[in-house]
C-alpha cells in the first residue's frame, strides 16, 4: 500500500504563482523633486504684543521719505517673487492695526511697510514633495482622442517639517505616455471664505465626542440659531463667560475647545486665473498647526451622477491627530471638515468613489496595524468598523495599511496596499474586494507589487515608497508615489496582470 503523501495545487492557484513572479511594475524616468525656490508668502508675528507694538513705533518714527525709500527697497527684492504683494501687505497691516499708539493716520506707504515687516516668505517644499494622490481633472476639454487630464497632489514639507497641500497638473496619452506641465514659479495661498455656517446639531454631537460639553456648552448653543457663523458663536461665548466670571478659569478651557472645533472647519478659495501649480492649502486652523498630512483624494460619484472630489487627510497640531476630510468640485473652492464619530481614530482613512448598498465606506487603520472596513449614511460620522485584513506575509509582518481609495474594476474593489517587514522597509501591495460586499477579501498578493530599489530607498525616510492613490488609464494602473520621503515618480502596469497574479 502506497502511504507517500502528494501535495497538488489547485489550476487557479499554480496559475497565480506564475503569475506573481511573472509580475513587473513599469517605472517612469518622471521625478517631482522638491524645490526649495518656490516660496510662499506667510505672516510673520511675534508672540509678544508688546514686541510687535516696539516693532510698528521704530516704523513711525521713520519720516515719509525714509518709508518711502524702504518700503522701494522691499518691493525691488520681493515684487517679481509673489503675485499681488501689494495687497497681502495691506491685509498684514490690519491684522496688526490694533496695535498702532493711536488712531493718528498714516499714509499707504506707512501701512505697506508695516505690514511687510509682518510677512515672511516660506519655502513649504524645501524638505521634501512626496505621498501623491492622482485623480483625473474636472476640466477634460481640449485634449486628443485617448488623452487625459490629472492632478496629483502632494505633501508638501519644509522648515520645521511643516507640510501642506500643493498641487501639479499632466496629461496621459492613449499611448500611456505621462506629460508633467511645468509648474509656475509662483505660489499663493487661498482666501479664506468668511462667514461659515455650522449646524448647530452636528456641532453639539462632536462636542460630545470631544467631552466638552455640559451645562456651559448648552448655555451657549441655546442662544444660537440652527445654523450660525463664528463670529456668532464668539459672541455667544463671550456672553455666557461674562455671566459666569467667577469661574472663568473652570469655563475658558472649554470655551476654547469650542472656538478650536469651529476653526478646524472652513473653507478657502482661490482666484480662478491661477494656475494649478500655484495653488497651495497651508495649514489654516488650530488641528492643522504642524501640518496636513497624506491627503487620500478620490472622484466620487454621487447617486444623482454629480462629482465631488474628496480628500481624507491627517491634521496634526504637534500632539494630536486628527483624520478630517476636504471636499472641493473644482480644486478652487475648498471645505474642510472634521470627520466625527468614536471610529474616527488614527491615521490612513480612504473613502470608496461611490457608495456601496446605499451607504458611504471607507477603509480605515483605527489600531496601527489592520486594514478595517467602515459603513455609514452620513459622510461626516463613523460608529462601526470590521477587520477585512491583517498582517499576513514576512513584507508586512509590522503594521498593513492602504494606498489610497479602492479602484472599482470588473473583478472587484482593488486596493493598493503598504506594508511594513525587517527595518521599517516600506513596500507596496494589493488586495481585492468582493465589488457587492467590500468586506469579503477575494484576492491578495503574495508578495510585494512595488519595493523601494537602490535609486529609491535614500532620502528623509530610507527604505520607503508610498502612495495615496492612482487611477486606471485604458486598463492600465498608474501609481504615482512617494521614495523614501522625499520626492515622488510614477509606475504603471495592467490591471489583469495584478488580478492574475493574486492568490
Amino acid at each position: 500500500m502506497d502511504v507517500s503523501t502528494t501535495t497538488t495545487t489547485t489550476p487557479a492557484t499554480d496559475e497565480a504563482a506564475v503569475a506573481c513572479a511573472q509580475l513587473r511594475v513599469d517605472r517612469t524616468a518622471i521625478v517631482l523633486r522638491p524645490n526649495n525656490s518656490r516660496v510662499v508668502i506667510r505672516p510673520f508675528q511675534p508672540a509678544d504684543d508688546h514686541r510687535v507694538e516696539r516693532i510698528i513705533g521704530r516704523i513711525c518714527a521713520l519720516s515719509e521719505v525714509e518709508v518711502e525709500r524702504q518700503f522701494e527697497e522691499v518691493m525691488d527684492e520681493f515684487r517679481d517673487r509673489h503675485q499681488k504683494i501689494r495687497r497681502y501687505f495691506l491685509q498684514r497691516y490690519e491684522c496688526v492695526r490694533h496695535l498702532m499708539l493711536t488712531d493718528q493716520p498714516v499714509s499707504e506707504a506707512r501701512r505697506l511697510l508695516i505690514g511687510a515687516y509682518f510677512t515672511q516668505e516660506y519655502a513649504f517644499e524645501s524638505a521634501a514633495l512626496f505621498n501623491p494622490s492622482m485623480v483625473w481633472a474636472p476640466d477634460q476639454s481640449g485634449l486628443p482622442e485617448g488623452s487625459r487630464r490629472f492632478i496629483i497632489s502632494l505633501r508638501a514639507t519644509g522648515e520645521g517639517h511643516i507640510s501642506s497641500i500643493t498641487f501639479r497638473s499632466g496629461v496621459v496619452d492613449r499611448g500611456l505616455r505621462i506629460q508633467m506641465d511645468e509648474p509656475t514659479r509662483f505660489v499663493t495661498a487661498p482666501e479664506q471664505i468668511p462667514d461659515t455656517l455650522f449646524d448647530k446639531v452636528l456641532f453639539f454631537r462632536k462636542l460630545v465626542e470631544l467631552r466638552i460639553d455640559g451645562p456651559f456648552a448648552e448655555q451657549v448653543l441655546e442662544t444660537l440659531e440652527d445654523q450660525f457663523t463664528d463670529e456668532q458663536l464668539e459672541a455667544a461665548i463671550g456672553l455666557a463667560l461674562h455671566r459666569a466670571r467667577p469661574r472663568l478659569h473652570e469655563l475658558e478651557p472649554l470655551a476654547q475647545g469650542m472656538r478650536t472645533l469651529v476653526g478646524a472647519n472652513y473653507e478657502v478659495a482661490f482666484e480662478p486665473e491661477l494656475n494649478v501649480s500655484e495653488r497651495i492649502i497651508f495649514p489654516n486652523s488650530p488641528t492643522e498647526t504642524n501640518g496636513i498630512e497624506d491627503a487620500r483624494f478620490v472622484e466620487f460619484r454621487d447617486d444623482d451622477g454629480s462629482i465631488t472630489y474628496y480628500a481624507t487627510y491627517t491634521a496634526f497640531d504637534g500632539k494630536v491627530v486628527l483624520p478630517q476630510i476636504l471636499e472641493t468640485k473644482d480644486f478652487l473652492r475648498f471645505k474642510a471638515s472634521t470627520l466625527n464619530g468614536p471610529e474616527v481614530r488614527n491615521k490612513g482613512m480612504a473613502l470608496f468613489p461611490r457608495k456601496v448598498n446605499g451607504l458611504y465606506a471607507m477603509l480605515s487603520r483605527q489600531d496601527n496595524e489592520n486594514i478595517f472596513l467602515m459603513y455609514s449614511d452620513m459622510l461626516h460620522f463613523w460608529y462601526t468598523k470590521v477587520p477585512i485584513a491583517k498582517p499576513t506575509y514576512a513584507w508586512e509582518f509590522v503594521q498593513l495599511g492602504n494606498c489610497g481609495s479602492p479602484i472599482e474594476t470588473d473583478a472587484g474593489w482593488l486596493v493598493l496596499t503598504h506594508g511594513v517587514g525587517a527595518m521599517r522597509k516600506y513596500a507596496m501591495g494589493a488586495f481585492l474586494l468582493d465589488k457587492d460586499d467590500p468586506s469579503r477579501l477575494i484576492g491578495r498578493l503574495e508578495h510585494p507589487l512595488l519595493e523601494p530599489n537602490a535609486n529609491e530607498r535614500e532620502g528623509y525616510v530610507p527604505n520607503v515608497v508610498y502612495s495615496c492613490g492612482g487611477v486606471v488609464h485604458d486598463g492600465v494602473l498608474i501609481i504615482p508615489y512617494a521614495m523614501s520621503d522625499y520626492a515622488s515618480t510614477f509606475a504603471t502596469i495592467p490591471v489583469d496582470d495584478i488580478i492574475k497574479a493574486m492568490v
